[in-house]
């Protein structure tokens, strides 16, 4: 009986569920924060130390030195994905719970043309597949907006930094591939607060808020659900069939639907599910076709 669920229901798959329900928890409880005035750039703040904290914990478990060897490029890992990460954060304050994510899955666009550029990695006719959809599913998405100016119409700056994020995931997720080949994932992981805490403190400014214990709390969850969700992402990258466990991760934008529904009464059009289709199909037809 255990062998038919791990046959149906694999190990890696089961960690990717738990990686997709920890980040969507993250993106819920930094919409919920900012809207109780928490600006951005301090809930990108508050994420980062609490991940500093676990990652440097982490690292010294481990007995390994927490600078790397590679410092320059773990240095701009660290600045790609600060940036990346607050494009997100602004992304997901701005847009429905369920839109601010299918967007932030274009990333393998941008994930394929920057590994043909900076790995020489070859564009496959599934890359090319996905493309196309997703460039169609963003148009069915956005187009609706477009000349619109009713209160339901997303706001087009939004949709443009979320897919910044996205683009600055893909530049992210080449450089740790690169770093992967010399680099132990702690201190890749690291680095990333490591850069963040410092950038969001000095784009903050003047502009800090004062949280009670309650939203404090909501701060350190953020912090706790990111932990949790990258996680699940490692070990389930760690297993044998880790391409098709990353199918696996658009589960995400369900518990966003569920989630934006429940908690913040939104309800996606029928553009965002036909639009959202077609970006996931085309990111599934690229991820068993790497891997089939």
């Amino acid at each position: 009986m255990t062998t038919n669920f791990d046959s149906i229901f694999p190990v890696g798959a089961r960690y990717m569920v738990l990686s997709a329900l920890g980040f969507a928890l993250m993106s819920a409880s930094v919409k919920y924060v900012s809207n109780y005035g928490i600006p951005v750039f301090e809930i990108v703040a508050a994420r980062a130390l609490v991940s500093l904290i676990l990652s440097y914990i982490d690292v010294k478990r481990k007995r390994i030195s927490v600078w790397g060897h590679n410092r320059p490029l773990l240095f701009l890992r660290g600045v790609a994905g600060s940036m990346a990460l607050i494009c997100v954060y602004y992304a997901v304050t701005t847009l429905p719970l369920a839109e601010a994510t299918i967007l932030q899955y274009m990333h393998p666009i941008f994930t394929a043309l920057l590994a043909l550029w900076f790995l020489k990695e070859s564009i496959q006719k599934s890359t090319i597949t996905c493309i196309i959809l997703s460039i169609l599913g963003l148009l069915f998405m956005v187009g609706p907006t477009l000349g619109s100016s009713t209160a339901e119409a997303m706001p087009l700056f939004s949709v443009m930094v979320a897919i910044l994020g996205a683009f600055g995931s893909s530049v992210s997720y080449v450089i740790v591939r690169r770093l992967s080949q010399t680099e132990d994932s702690s201190v890749i992981i690291f680095y990333f607060p490591l850069v963040a805490l410092p950038l969001s403190l000095l784009l903050m400014g003047n502009n800090f808020v004062v949280p009670d214990l309650y939203l404090t709390m909501m701060l350190v969850l953020v912090g706790l659900f990111t932990q949790v969700g990258q996680l699940g992402l490692t070990k389930a990258m760690q297993t044998q069939a880790a391409g098709k466990a990353s199918a696996y991760s658009y589960i995400q934008i369900i518990f966003s639907i569920l989630i934006g529904l429940a908690i913040f009464n939104e309800i996606p059009t029928i553009w965002t599910y036909m639009g959202g289709s077609m970006i996931v199909l085309g990111a599934l037809v690229n991820t068993f076709g790497k891997h089939s």
